[in-house]
């Protein structure tokens, strides 16, 4: 009788592997509500994202009449790529419903919200993009997040000292 076939450790259990992560998305934004994008990309682009060669850290999305498009990610260039390779900061469209492109892009004209991708990850061979509608926070609110973290850690360190007591 075989034995079944190991999982890769690249795998997690919903079968997605990530390629890059905005860290600094709930530091200096309030997440309101989360999105799913697919990514129009060409060969050399799935190639340097395969090798997870991505930063979105200053990336956003922008609406233009022609859809949603994510702006300033860097997607570095493919080395054996040659004179097909892509423009690293080139924009990329993003596959989503017209509905949903109307109701955030309506949202972040009106409300002064913006639009920032979380996360590039291939679920099933295809790449995706998690957006989010976010509100920048203002430096007084990074501080009072600090200050409840900092709360919440002490007590449940007490917590914990008590409980070996």
């Amino acid at each position: 009788m075989a034995k079944p076939a190991k999982k890769s450790d690249k795998s997690s259990k919903s079968g997605e592997l990530m390629v890059a992560q905005n860290r600094a998305a709930s530091h200096n934004y309030l997440i309101l509500e989360k999105h799913e994008a697919g990514l129009v990309l060409h060969g050399t682009e799935v190639k340097a994202l395969r090798e997870g060669k991505a930063n979105i850290r200053d990336a956003y999305v922008d609406f233009r009449p022609g859809g949603a498009w994510l702006v300033n990610a860097h997607i570095a260039q493919y080395s054996p790529g040659g004179p097909w390779n892509h423009e690293p900061l080139g924009s990329r469209k993003l596959l989503l419903h017209k509905s949903e492109i109307h109701r955030l892009s309506g949202r972040t004209e009106a409300k002064g919200l913006t639009v920032i991708p979380l996360r590039i990850y291939f679920r099933g061979g295809i790449a995706k993009v998690e957006i989010a509608l976010a509100q920048g926070k203002k430096a007084w609110d990074r501080r009072q997040d600090e200050r409840t973290k900092e709360a919440r850690r002490e007590v449940e360190e007490s917590m914990y000292r008590n409980r070996r007591r």
